[in-house]
């Protein structure tokens, strides 16, 4: 104990903190669904790094390709020079998943880089300013894509942020005619993570998608953390049919390595290349290691087995909402909002389940539910596990 508090005391002093209470597990490695820490603790991981760990911790093939490209080389270029194979692989693997109109990968950093560099694709594409975004929405932490999120709360110290960016109504077919022949892009979840899971229509997206191509706007799914496999199906818009003219993707893409990646037509992301040349660069986006990891990690996803996934799925939610406390659940795939009686509730039940092992977590935006989202490898046995200690946390909190 006495080396643990040292340790947090170190990681406190040195490096730069998100948070008040962080939760201060000392890893030592973490296999499958599992984190164990230096002490030889196992927390059954049912929030996979936030929607990063699809696949499971330290997945065998995405090591295996880790290791070889290692051997080969780290970075040689900034990103669109040279040809190399891990990071060619990796767009091939992922266009392979995707409709024939978004058939070309632009890979950056993080999520919320793909944001940035989207804002001004759709500028260039249409040569508009205006962006409209959702209510509810979470884009990032950066400049452009903070101005995109709805917590005024949380921009507000941060301001002035992007001007001519306005907001409309999730799932709301009236706020459409707010999109118009000025605006460039419409930013949109196609499930809303941070508000608390919230799905977007099917009914809603095809509206939204008519309006867009009315008034020439550009139409871009925010599925950094809702795809990849999070909602039961490769992408999320995939629910509906709606096929966005951009798309952006972090999180899971990299198998558990940092990246983004913007999705869209070639003539559109070609545009970044003249008029100015260099029209957005990055210098480690598209980095050989990080891409041999995703596209190692996307051939484990184009073999996982949903049917799998939404039975174990329905069964962890069939199970919390007989427990009487539990006020109700939102759930797309692998996605879970548990709707509690308040936030302190919410607050005791992560705390106390991560003392028995178990990592949950909550919503910036959404305080008195709180979230699962675990690897989309979890068996229905470990499924067991964790719905056993919740509904006995549950019950030791309100006791």
């Amino acid at each position: 104990m006495e080396e643990l508090n040292t340790r947090a005391i170190q990681f406190k002093a040195i490096q730069g903190q998100t948070s008040p209470f962080p939760f201060l597990i000392d890893v030592d490695y973490a296999k499958g669904s599992y984190i164990y820490d230096k002490n030889g603790k196992a927390y059954l991981d049912m929030i996979a790094g936030v929607a990063v760990n699809n696949i499971g911790h330290n997945h065998p093939e995405v090591v295996e390709a880790l290791k070889r490209q290692i051997d080969k080389h780290l970075h040689v270029m900034v990103y669109g020079e040279f040809i190399q194979d891990a990071p060619l692989e990796m767009a091939e693997r992922l266009t392979a998943l995707l409709p024939s109109s978004l058939n070309a990968v632009y890979a950056v950093n993080s999520g919320t880089e793909a944001n940035e560099a989207a804002i001004k694709l759709a500028k260039r594409v249409t040569g508009r300013r205006e962006i409209v975004s959702c209510y509810g929405a979470y884009h990032g932490s950066t400049n452009g894509s903070l101005s995109l999120s709805s917590n005024e709360v949380k921009k507000k110290p941060f301001e002035p942020l992007l001007p001519e960016v306005k907001f409309i109504r999730h799932n709301s077919i009236e706020d459409l005619a707010l999109i118009t022949e000025e605006t460039a892009g419409v930013f949109i979840e196609t499930i809303q993570g941070d508000a608390g899971v919230r799905q977007a229509t099917t009914p809603y997206l095809k509206a939204l998608r008519k309006r867009c191509n009315d008034t020439g706007t550009q139409l871009i799914f925010d599925e950094i953390q809702c795809g990849m496999g999070r909602s039961g199906k490769h992408f999320a818009f995939e629910h509906s049919g709606v096929v966005p003219d951009i798309l952006t993707l972090g999180k899971a893409l990299g198998g558990g390595m940092p990246i983004g990646a913007l999705v869209s037509a070639q003539e559109k992301l070609d545009l970044f290349s003249h008029d100015p040349i260099l029209g957005h660069i990055t210098t480690f986006g598209g980095h050989p290691v990080v891409c041999a990891a995703a596209a190692a990690g996307l051939k484990v996803l184009s073999e996982i087995d949903y049917n799998e996934v939404e039975k174990i799925g329905q069964f962890i939610e069939d199970e919390l909402l007989k427990h009487s406390l539990v006020k109700s659940i939102r759930r797309i795939g692998f996605m879970f909002a548990i709707d509690m009686e308040d936030a302190e509730v919410v607050y005791q039940i992560v705390m106390k389940c991560m003392d028995k092992g178990l990592i949950s977590f909550w919503f910036l935006s959404h305080p008195d539910s709180f979230r699962l989202s675990p690897p989309l490898t979890l068996s229905m046995e470990e499924a067991k596990k964790a719905v056993d200690i919740i509904k006995t946390t549950i019950n030791e909190v309100k006791s």
